[in-house]
């Protein structure tokens, strides 16, 4: 999905103080890695992508994406662990090649992960997790994997010098083929470099996949931004936006979204 993915702001927000309710917010978005941060116990958080928009030129194709309502709910289980149940409710794309557009829209596939942590999430310091995942073929033809997919990510976050953190978000994934019919394997990371000013979390990140397409491997890259506010009087609500700027051929040249996050 999308944008299921890190926050890229995850390393600075979990180094902020707990609040009298427990952990501090800590969001999978914005950005494409996960955090190594776990929801409390019975805690609800819902992460909505409000907008997700892209846009591909290549070799005279020009491919618009556009995503609404991009849902991910994470639950905390124990106090090392979570599962995570993510959602695309809208997705169009529009396909235009020589004056002819293919329009095909839809819903998204059903992403089921669980994440736990390999480091103590209530000390300071690094945190490391690891998080299995699976994405069942629920979308409408066309806007999906077209099957099982499945893999795991390994997202550690680091706390520097200066208010900085560094977050690393290493996964390895079996994805569908192109032309259907069998599968690959992917492998893709995420370093992001983050700080806090006050209720503000930046972020910059660097972002590469290389997918082992049976055809030959494709590779995509980005450099992505992004910007997260949590109210000092609403410590459960997260509003952030952003940015990423495609590094090679076969990856969106511009993509803009933004979102909302809840905790209940």
């Amino acid at each position: 999905m999308k944008a299921l993915g890190l926050g890229l702001l995850a390393a600075i927000t979990v180094s902020q103080a707990a609040t009298a309710q427990g952990r501090a917010l800590c969001a999978d978005r914005p950005g494409k890695a996960a955090p190594a941060c776990i929801v409390d116990v019975g805690r609800l958080q819902i992460e909505t992508g409000l907008a997700d928009g892209s846009r591909l030129d290549r070799d005279g194709e020009r491919i618009d994406t556009l995503a609404l309502g991009g849902l991910e709910l994470r639950t905390g289980l124990t106090r090392r662990s979570e599962v995570e149940l993510g959602w695309t409710a809208y997705s169009r794309v529009d396909d235009r090649t020589s004056g002819v557009t293919a329009r095909t829209r839809g819903v998204g596939d059903l992403f089921i992960g669980a994440r736990t942590a390999l480091t103590d999430p209530d000390k300071d310091g690094p945190q490391v997790a690891l998080q299995p995942f699976v994405t069942a073929p629920t979308a409408t033809h066309g806007q999906g994997a077209g099957g099982w997919e499945g893999g795991v990510i390994a997202p550690v976050s680091l706390p520097l010098s200066g208010g900085l953190s560094l977050g690393l978000s290493p996964q390895l994934a079996v994805k569908r083929d192109a032309a259907g019919g069998g599968t690959h394997l992917d492998g893709s990371g995420a370093v992001a470099l983050s700080r806090g000013f006050g209720p503000l979390s930046v972020a910059l990140e660097l972002w590469g996949e290389i997918d082992g397409q049976p055809g030959g491997s494709v590779s995509r890259a980005s450099a992505d931004a992004a910007v997260a506010w949590i109210p000092a009087s609403r410590p459960d609500l997260q509003v952030d936006v952003g940015m990423n700027l495609g590094l090679k051929r076969d990856t969106p040249g511009r993509e803009l979204y933004a979102g909302i996050v809840r905790r209940f």
